[in-house]
C-alpha cells in the first residue's frame, strides 16, 4: 500500500510567521525623559544666570543702605542639526502581497523614523562633540550633551578607570553644593553591573531568604544628597556618565520631522524623512558628569 506524506506531496502552502521580529536597539532614553521647545534660528541663545554664595548678613540698627554689584548672566547658545534619512520602494512592491507587515512603504517609514531617532539620541549623548556652525559645503552640528555640561568628575584618578560608588557620590555632592537636584543617574550598560555590585559591597547584605527570584540590579540609588534613578542606556558615550536632572535639558526644534515625497523618476517612490533639532541645557553647571571611563 503506498501512502501520500507531506514528504511528497507538491504544493503545500508555506508557513511564514505574520509577525516580524526587530532586535535592534531603539530605545532613547535621554531623549525620551526631556521636553520639547520651539526655536526660530539656526544658531539659537539662551541666559544662564546664578545668585551669589550666602554670606554673613547683619546690619546694625539706623545702619545705611549699601549696594552690591550685580552679576550679569551668561549668553550660551547652540546651534541646530539636520538629521534626515531617504528611502526607495518600487510601486509593484507594494502591490505584492508581503509577510509581516501590510504594506512595505510604510514598513520601511517606520523603521526610517527609528533609525532617526536612534540618530539623534546618539548626538546627545553618544558624542562628545563641540557645536560646528557649518557652511554651504559643512553639515552643522549640535553640541551635545557633554559641551553643555561644566560639572565633572573624572575617573582617570582610578587604577582602571572604572565607575566606582565613590565617583557617585562625589559627584552628587558637587551637584548639591551647586544648588542643584539631578534625579537620573545614565550609564552604559557595562557600568550598570558596577552599580548592580554596590549592594554587596563593604559587608552589605541583602535577605533572599524569603524571596524564589533573585534580583541583582539597582534602579534606584540613594545617597546623603538625594535619590538617583538609574537608567541603562546603549548609545550613551562609552567613556561618560551622566547626573542630570530632566527639567534642565530641552530637545530644540527648528523644524520637525517631516516625510517629503520626492520627484517621480521612474516605476518607485523616494521618500525623504528630514527634521532640524538641538540640544539646550538651562544651566552648564546643574547636571554633572563621569568622564574618563574605560
Amino acid at each position: 500500500m503506498t501512502m501520500l506524506t507531506t514528504f511528497s506531496t507538491v504544493g503545500l502552502a508555506e508557513d511564514v510567521s505574520q509577525t516580524v521580529a526587530n532586535i535592534s536597539p531603539t530605545s532613547c532614553p535621554f531623549t525620551s525623559s526631556i521636553k520639547s521647545e520651539k526655536v526660530s534660528a539656526r544658531t539659537f541663545e539662551w541666559l544662564e544666570d546664578s545668585i551669589r554664595s550666602a554670606g554673613v548678613n547683619a546690619l546694625v540698627e539706623g545702619a545705611d543702605a549699601s549696594t552690591t554689584a550685580i552679576g550679569q548672566p551668561t549668553t550660551r547658545s547652540n546651534t541646530t542639526q539636520i538629521i534626515g534619512e531617504a528611502f526607495k520602494v518600487a510601486a509593484t512592491v507594494d502591490a505584492v502581497q508581503t509577510h509581516g507587515r501590510a504594506k512595505e512603504t510604510a514598513y520601511a517609514l517606520a523603521k526610517t523614523l527609528k533609525a532617526i531617532k536612534l540618530d539623534q539620541e546618539r548626538a546627545y549623548v553618544g558624542v562628545d562633540q563641540a557645536a560646528v556652525t557649518g557652511s554651504a559645503s559643512a553639515a552643522r552640528k549640535m553640541a551635545s550633551a557633554s559641551q553643555q555640561i561644566s560639572t565633572a568628575v573624572d575617573a582617570g584618578a582610578n587604577s582602571t578607570d572604572a565607575l566606582t560608588e565613590a565617583k557617585v557620590l562625589s559627584l552628587h555632592q558637587t551637584c548639591y553644593e551647586n544648588g542643584s537636584d539631578p534625579s537620573i543617574l545614565m550609564v552604559k550598560p557595562a557600568d550598570s553591573s558596577i552599580i548592580a555590585g554596590f549592594a554587596t559591597a563593604a559587608n552589605r547584605q541583602r535577605d533572599f531568604s524569603q524571596d524564589k527570584t533573585l534580583t541583582n540590579a539597582i534602579e534606584v540609588l540613594v545617597t546623603p544628597f538625594g535619590t538617583l534613578k538609574v537608567q541603562i542606556n546603549r548609545n550613551l558615550l562609552s567613556t561618560h556618565a551622566f547626573m542630570y536632572d530632566p527639567a534642565m535639558f530641552k530637545q530644540c526644534v527648528l523644524r520637525p520631522y517631516t516625510r517629503t515625497l520626492l520627484a517621480k523618476n521612474g516605476d518607485s517612490d523616494t521618500h525623504f524623512v528630514v527634521g532640524e533639532v538641538s540640544l539646550k541645557h538651562s544651566n552648564f553647571s546643574d547636571s554633572g558628569m563621569i568622564t574618563g571611563l574605560s
